[in-house]
């Protein structure tokens, strides 16, 4: 690695997110609940819904907060799945991964394009953002 790349990686910015992998129950896993993106240079693309942790927030306490504002939903946060370290052009990514399910009131799009349950089968059909791809053979591997 040149000093230039070296450089550019140790002071890229780096983004702190959540994100909520939305089961239909975490302990019976058969689907999971993914969002089109509606705004921005990945607009159409596919994701986990959630975002960036507030100054103060734990991880859970920011996706329950994300949910609430995205999908208008209140969420029950299980298990860390994994936590995706992705470099973007313009910065770094620091994505936590949760199990959630829905624990009262109805999935409603306030941000995004698009929604759609995906199962074991059809979790490929879509086109997912560059971080979000790399959980999405993960997650396979616990759907029922």
């Amino acid at each position: 690695m040149n000093l230039s790349c070296l450089y550019k990686k140790t002071h890229m910015k780096t983004i702190r997110v959540v994100a909520a992998v939305i089961c239909d129950s975490i302990c019976e896993k058969k689907k999971i609940f993914a969002t089109a993106r509606g705004y921005g240079d990945f607009k159409g693309q596919w994701e986990f819904p959630g975002g960036k942790i507030e100054e103060g927030e734990t991880p859970q306490q920011a996706l329950v907060r994300e949910i609430r504002e995205e999908l208008e939903t209140k969420i029950t946060v299980g298990d860390l799945i994994t936590t995706i370290e992705y470099d973007y052009p313009a910065f770094h990514l620091s994505m936590d991964c949760f199990w959630c399910e829905v624990a009262e009131g109805e999935l409603k799009l306030l941000e995004a394009e698009e929604a759609r349950w995906l199962t074991k089968d059809t979790l490929f059909d879509v086109e997912w953002l560059p971080a979000d791809i790399t959980i999405v053979e993960e997650i396979k591997k616990q759907l029922k």
